[in-house]
């Protein structure tokens, strides 16, 4: 279920960052911000729960950036 919705935010995030990439940021920001509080949560658990616990969060929040930058990109490539 989780994955359907960071799947959804990336979704949501590439198609805005596409047709509008300044306001594409804030929101991009945001949720980075929210899935990066997540990971620090994560990592307070001791040892390898630590880093298995806030894999998920980090790996995520690569996602929600690779799929925006994609979306700005594709628009500079864009004829018009």
């Amino acid at each position: 279920m989780v994955i359907i919705g960071i799947v959804a935010v990336c979704v949501v995030l590439a198609v805005l960052a596409f047709f509008v990439p300044r306001l594409s940021r804030h929101p991009q920001r945001g949720t980075q911000r929210t899935l990066g509080a997540g990971s620090r949560a994560g990592s307070k658990a001791p040892g390898i729960l630590g880093r298995a616990f806030s894999k998920p969060f980090r790996s995520s929040s690569k996602a929600v950036g690779r799929s925006s930058s994609a979306g700005r990109r594709a628009r500079g490539h864009m004829p018009f």
